[in-house]
């Protein structure tokens, strides 16, 4: 497609856009009576409009029914993360039954490194992305030295080559192929936090077999950003948060995705607790745990109805506009977008003020662009701020800039660009 960097061609962008009604579904921050360009998606996502609904719906449930809102009611407490694994599945490329909304993200990370990190003498090491968010870094060391292993020796990083910023797939399997012997778990994030790239998971999950170890993602940054397809990549087990761009509020409730051949395999360790018992017996309260069949089996504390409230509002968008496909198309289209806007603000300035270090290669991000500002970055993001453009400032120099397809417009990008280029000229005049 060739681009214009003009408000018309923008505007003419966003009348043709398939999903241009759903902004209207999001709450925008408002500045001095005016609503943000709201471009930090990839840190916490807007909220619908529809979460106080679904979210009263079920402080009326508290209200009328009290205890009885277990089993009582339109949508009983006891079955209601049901329909959430229902709308769950399609986000990530799973079956119903490999998928659970529970807990929050590192303790999910944390319950299932539990079943699928079981390092051996021989078989002791994982391997992850160098710059990992850090509740990966943490988990991952915390877990090694409770096994009793040194991180030094146990943990594998794969870091960009010299002068680079993001990885090449090439360079994982050649080090996923070199440690395989010694390989228990490979552990990466589905996209990079940082740069946003985003790794082909396929190929990483099938280097990994081929070497005897589990894979497992983080899909913090992937889930509802990209089209997933966990169950056919053949991944492990994967978790993700629900706040980025699945909306569900600050702190919400996280998801896991088991796979089924795990199902049957009774030589799994897990933390057990009540709600992860069978499903028919749960209310026996027998000794002896006996897990429930699939995802559900991983749980441990009962459902927490209001944070699955809120998950559940933003789900349903998504089904609104049939999921992730629909959703990827306009992404792939704005974030190309994005990057034209960047190199026509360079164009005007006249050098390279800002450099983007996440993959031009469509197939390689997400929603996210990732900018190293060369000159006044902080007093630059600043001045995005002021002027009702958000975005996420990262030390020492980045601006991460996510046009999010569901409530995002090509009209933001433009005018984001428009207050880059006049910042810059100004930074340079001083």
């Amino acid at each position: 497609m060739t681009f214009e960097n003009t408000l018309a061609f923008a505007k003419s962008m966003d009348l043709q856009d398939p999903l241009k009604d759903m902004r209207e579904e999001y709450l925008f921050p408002q500045q001095n009576g005016k609503p943000f360009i709201y471009l930090c998606g990839n840190s916490l996502g807007l909220q619908p409009k529809v979460a106080k609904e679904v979210l009263g719906k079920q402080l009326d449930n508290w209200q009328n029914l009290a205890v009885e809102g277990w089993f009582e009611g339109n949508e009983p407490w006891m079955f209601y993360h049901k329909e959430l694994k229902r709308l769950m599945a399609p986000i990530v490329g799973a079956s119903v039954d490999e998928v659970c909304p529970m807990n929050t993200l590192t303790v999910n990370l944390h319950l299932l490194m539990v079943s699928f990190y079981r390092p051996t003498k021989e078989r002791f090491k994982i391997i992850m992305e160098a710059g990992a968010f850090p509740s990966d870094q943490y988990a991952i060391e915390s877990q090694v030295r409770f096994h009793g292993f040194d991180p030094k020796e146990a943990i594998i990083e794969v870091a960009p080559k010299e002068g680079e910023y993001t990885l090449k797939t090439e360079d994982i399997v050649a080090a996923i192929a070199a440690n395989g012997a010694e390989i228990a778990l490979v552990l990466f994030g589905g996209i990079n936090y940082f740069t946003g790239q985003l790794f082909d998971m396929k190929t990483i999950t099938k280097a990994g077999h081929q070497v005897g170890a589990k894979v497992g993602f983080d899909l913090a940054h992937a889930a509802g950003n990209v089209p997933l397809h966990l169950h056919d990549w053949d991944v492990d087990f994967a978790c993700w948060c629900s706040y980025k761009y699945q909306n569900a509020g600050p702190g919400g409730i996280s998801g896991i995705f088991v796979h089924q051949k795990h199902f049957s395999d009774q030589s799994l360790h897990r933390f057990a607790g009540w709600w992860g018992y069978q499903e028919k017996n749960r209310f026996l309260m027998e000794k002896g745990f006996v897990p429930e069949t699939g995802a559900d089996g991983w749980q441990v504390s009962c459902t927490q109805v209001m944070p699955m409230a809120l998950y559940h509002a933003s789900l349903q968008l998504f089904e609104k506009v049939g999921f992730m496909e629909p959703v990827r198309k306009k992404s792939r289209i704005l974030t190309e977008y994005l990057f034209f806007i960047v190199d026509e603000v360079n164009k005007a300035i006249g050098f390279e003020q800002f450099k983007i270090i996440t993959p031009r290669n469509q197939d390689e991000r997400g929603a996210q662009v990732s900018i190293i500002a060369k000159k006044d970055g902080k007093k630059i993001f600043d001045h995005l701020v002021k002027n009702n453009v958000l975005g996420d400032w990262r030390e020492p120099n980045v601006i991460r800039l996510s046009a999010v397809p569901m409530y995002n417009s090509f009209e933001d990008v433009f005018s984001t660009g428009e207050l880059l280029l006049a910042v810059s000229k100004s930074v340079n005049n001083d």
